[in-house]
C-alpha cells in the first residue's frame, strides 16, 4: 500500500520550490513597483478601470510579463528537482517548444485574470486615479503575487496539471472572446467564426487555440513518460502505446494550432482539414483505446464509450437538423477535454491499489 507520508526528497523539492517562489516574488515585486513608478510618472491620474488604456490594462501587462519570467525560470530550474529529472533528457528542441507553451499560458492566463479583477474592482471605485503611490504599491503586489504563484505552478507540472492547465487556458482564453466580441449573434454562423473579425476578440480566439496546441504537445510528452512506466510496470498490456498515444496527442495539438493558424476567412480548406483532423483524431483515441490502453482501470473504458456515444448522438442530431453547426462544434469541443481529463485522472491512478 502507498504511504500518505511524503517522502524525504518529496518534502524537500517541495520546500526548495516554495523558497525558490517566495525569493522570485520577491524579485518580481520590486520590478513590478519600478514599473508601477514609471507609470506613474508618465501617465500621472490614469483612471482604474475606466478607458481603454485604464490601469487595469497596463496592470495585466505588467503581470503577463512577471509570469512570463517566473515561468521560464521556474520550468527550466524544476528539471533538478525529484521525480523531473527525466524531463533533462528531451531533446533540446522538444524542451524549447515545452517551456515556450508553458511560458505563453501562463503569461496570457495571468493578464486574463488580472485584468478581469481589476475591472471588477473597477465597479466599485468608478472615476478613481491612481496616484503615483497606488501605482508603486498595486503593481508591486500584482507582480509579486503572480510571479509566486506562477513559479510554484510550472515547478510541480505533472500529466494532471498539465490537463488543468489546458482545459482553464482553452476555457478561459475562448469565453473571453465570445464575452468581447463585436457581434453578439456570432453563434448564429458557426463557432469558428470567432476568429474572423480581425480585432481583439478574434486574437484571443485564434491565439487561444495556437498556444493550446503548443501545450497539448508538451502534454504529449508527459504522456509518453507516465505511459512507459505503466508498460514497465506491467499495468499497460501493449508496449507501443506510448509513442502511438503521445502521437496522436501531438497531432491533436498540430490540428489545434492549424484551426487558429487559418481562421476560416484566410484559409477555409485549410481550416476545415485541421478541424476534421481533430475531430478524427479525438475519435482514433476513443475507438482504440480498448487496445492501446488495456490495463486502465474499467470504469475508464465505461466513461470513453459514453463519450463516444455522446459524440455519435452530437453528429447525428446535426445531420437531422436539430442542432447548429455552432451547437455541435461546442459539444464536440468539451467532449474532447472531457476526455481528457478523464484519461489523466485515471492514467494516475491506473495500477494503484
Amino acid at each position: 500500500m502507498t504511504s500518505a507520508v511524503p517522502s524525504a526528497d518529496g518534502a524537500a523539492s517541495t520546500a526548495r520550490a516554495e523558497t525558490s517562489a517566495t525569493y522570485i516574488g520577491y524579485v518580481l515585486g520590486a520590478l513590478g513597483a519600478i514599473y508601477g513608478l514609471i507609470l506613474g510618472l508618465i501617465a500621472p491620474d490614469e483612471m482604474f478601470a475606466e478607458g481603454p488604456s485604464s490601469f487595469s490594462l497596463w496592470a495585466a501587462t505588467g503581470a503577463g510579463c512577471a509570469a512570463a519570467a517566473a515561468a521560464g525560470v521556474g520550468f527550466i530550474r524544476s528539471r533538478d528537482l525529484p521525480g523531473q529529472e527525466w524531463r533533462r533528457s528531451l531533446a533540446a528542441w522538444t524542451f524549447a517548444v515545452n517551456t515556450l507553451s508553458v511560458v505563453l499560458v501562463h503569461a496570457v492566463l495571468a493578464f486574463i485574470v488580472v485584468y478581469v479583477i481589476y475591472r471588477l474592482v473597477g465597479l466599485g471605485f468608478i472615476g478613481l486615479p491612481v496616484h503615483l503611490m497606488w501605482s508603486v504599491v498595486m503593481m508591486a503586489v500584482t507582480a509579486g503575487v503572480t510571479g509566486q504563484q506562477t513559479y510554484r505552478s510550472v515547478s510541480r507540472m505533472s500529466t494532471q496539471r498539465l490537463s488543468s492547465l489546458v482545459r482553464t487556458f482553452i476555457a478561459f482564453g475562448v469565453i473571453t472572446a465570445m464575452a468581447i466580441s463585436p457581434e453578439s449573434d456570432w453563434w448564429k454562423v458557426h463557432f469558428s467564426h470567432l476568429g474572423t473579425f480581425h480585432d481583439l476578440s478574434s486574437l484571443f480566439f485564434n491565439g487561444t487555440l495556437v498556444v493550446g496546441g503548443l501545450l497539448v504537445s508538451t502534454f504529449a510528452v508527459y504522456i509518453a513518460h507516465d505511459m512507459r512506466a505503466l508498460v514497465q510496470a506491467g499495468v499497460l498490456a501493449t508496449a507501443r502505446s506510448p509513442r502511438v498515444v503521445s502521437t496522436l496527442f501531438v497531432v491533436m495539438g498540430i490540428a489545434f494550432a492549424g484551426v487558429g493558424l487559418c481562421s476560416v476567412d484566410v484559409n477555409r480548406v485549410i481550416h476545415d482539414i485541421a478541424a476534421l483532423g481533430l475531430a478524427a483524431t479525438f475519435l482514433t483515441l476513443l475507438i482504440a483505446s480498448p487496445k492501446l490502453l488495456r490495463g486502465m482501470p474499467p470504469a475508464y473504458f465505461m466513461s470513453t464509450w459514453v463519450i463516444l456515444a455522446a459524440t455519435i448522438a452530437a453528429a447525428g442530431m446535426f445531420a437531422l437538423g436539430v442542432i447548429t453547426l455552432t451547437a455541435i462544434e461546442i459539444i464536440v469541443f468539451v467532449l474532447i477535454f472531457a476526455w481528457i481529463a478523464v484519461f489523466t485522472r485515471f492514467l494516475g491512478v491506473a495500477g494503484r491499489p
